[in-house]
């Protein structure tokens, strides 16, 4: 009984299982059967695969053709596995060698016409199969530019059914991956373009040194959001793991650059008051799709006019920011997707928010009222708390102390902060202060008793949660840091309380 195999890649969230594709040719009347939790869109494969194989001059087997997908108990999503697909029916009906089948993963769409689509999440998918041992992979002509990205896996690309056909037979080679143009990294706004507001730009630089989260409360057109656009360039680069896992994010989505696919620099989400809680955390009926909240892993979540969001909408963020990821159940499964993001908020004070605090209208009720949309939960996870005021002067020069530091100069600092925190847990695998666990700071790394006393007075009276003292004591080891300090002093962990006051909002 004719019996071949082929092996494709089901993505849940950024995860990938490879999945052996099995087609077995019987007696019977002609006809397809595909067993193993296809979705609608996988069991229209058969019409598609069948069309494309008749118009690459081949012939379909005049036999009833049998097709699993293992794991059966795994949900098979999209249109991916046609290559796959095709392969297995023609390899097991003898129409060419399934000799080299073995050892490689097959991704794409088929036309009608034999045309080899691409499909997205090429480049989790492969990521996935090289962990797996899979050492060569077949993906569209369109999406050899992201399959280029998986080191130690032979990469080939098809533009037709034919072109793997004949490869397959040995006829013809497959082209590979061209390599791939070192493209300096796209331009940031420079921290020099804001005037004045030391105290948020130091704000800024704490939270970019340390990798916290920041609140940013004053009236409008004062630089909130230009504060929060210059984050990203504060920070360093990313990793090769850490690109990895941003690209991987978007290549599901099917956003990534030609020209630049690998994500280098630290991503900036900024979505709408108006999103859907779908849109911002992920969603979908079957298997749930990454949301802005993913789209912003490894950089920058700017939530602007943040009490105009709605409290389901703030509220679904608590457990991210805790966790660095999102779990989401849906009726074909749990996926989990990455979102590791510094957040960043920007609200005015009132509703009304005239450009001079003496000129508002609205009643100590309804300030209350207005901030009170920001939850005790949540305020208790933002590290910094900055007020803006409004702007005297627009000539950037009017007092030598207000002359604006340019990006560049405030990242050196940020970088020299960041290596010697790097350098100190570098034994716990943690990179940025704000990773740390409050018990490893108040036991392996705990402070004389003189220096936190503030923070214990705090404490007992109310002012500050257990939670928040964690938070106080990481902003500062990030403030030691930009210091240079061994460790942090009383004037630190004052600093860092300070930074908590909520009578700043």
């Amino acid at each position: 009984m004719p019996l071949a195999r082929s092996w494709s890649v089901a993505l849940l969230g950024i995860d990938g299982r490879v999945v052996e594709v099995e087609a077995d040719i019987g007696a019977g009347l002609p006809g397809m059967k595909l067993v193993g939790l296809p979705d609608p869109g996988l069991k229209e494969a058969k019409d598609r695969v069948r069309a494309a194989v008749r118009n690459s001059g081949q012939k379909w087997p005049e036999q009833h053709v049998t097709l699993g997908l293992s794991p059966a108990n795994l949900p098979k999503l999209g249109s991916g596995y046609d290559l796959s697909i095709a392969a297995a029916v023609l390899a097991a009906s003898g129409a060419v060698s399934g000799s080299k089948l073995l050892g490689t993963v097959l991704l794409g769409e088929l036309a009608l016409d034999g045309r080899i689509r691409p499909v997205p999440g090429v480049l989790p998918a492969l990521l996935a199969a090289r962990r797996e041992g899979l050492k060569r992979a077949v993906v569209p002509i369109d999406s050899m530019f992201e399959a280029a990205l998986v080191h130690d896996m032979e990469v080939l690309g098809a533009g037709r059914l034919r072109d793997l056909l004949a490869w397959m037979d040995d006829i013809e080679s497959l082209p590979r991956p061209e390599p791939a143009d070192e493209i300096p990294p796209p331009s940031v706004a420079d921290l020099a373009d804001v005037i004045g507001q030391p105290e948020a730009r130091w704000a800024l630089e704490v939270a970019a040194a340390g990798g916290h989260h920041l609140l940013l409360v004053g009236p409008p057109g004062v630089g909130k959001t230009m504060l929060a656009r210059r984050l990203p360039g504060l920070l360093p680069e990313l990793s090769r793991e850490e690109s990895l896992e941003v690209t991987a994010v978007h290549s599901i989505e099917g956003k990534l650059s030609r020209s630049s696919p690998l994500i280098r620099i630290p991503p900036f989400a900024d979505p709408h008051h108006s999103i859907s809680l779908a849109a911002l955390i992920g969603g979908g009926a079957d298997i749930a799709k990454p949301g802005m909240i993913s789209r912003a892993h490894r950089g920058v979540l700017f939530l602007d006019e943040v009490c105009e969001f709605g409290g389901e909408r703030l509220e679904s963020l608590r457990t991210v920011l805790e966790d660095g990821e999102v779990r989401l159940a849906r009726r074909k499964g749990v996926v989990c997707y990455p979102a590791r993001f510094q957040l960043v908020l920007a609200t005015n004070p009132c509703p009304c928010a005239p450009p001079r605090e003496a000129d508002c209208t609205c009643s100590p009720s309804v300030r209350r009222r207005y901030f009170g949309r920001l939850s005790g939960p949540l305020l208790d996870r933002i590290d910094l708390t900055v007020r803006l005021r409004p702007l005297t002067a627009m000539h950037a020069h009017a007092h030598e102390f207000d002359e604006p530091e340019p990006t560049a100069r405030v990242r050196d600092r940020v970088l020299h902060a960041r290596d010697r925190a790097a350098k100190r847990w570098a034994a716990h695998g943690w990179r940025t202060n704000a990773e740390v666990p409050g018990p490893v700071l108040r036991r392996e790394y705990a402070l004389p008793r003189e220096t936190t006393a503030l923070l214990d007075r705090s404490l007992n009276m109310g002012a500050v949660t257990a939670r928040g003292v964690d938070r106080c004591l990481r902003v500062a080891w990030t403030l030691s840091d930009l210091a240079e300090a061994d460790r942090p002093e009383a004037d630190h962990v004052a600093a860092a309380l300070g930074f908590r006051d909520r009578r700043a909002a």
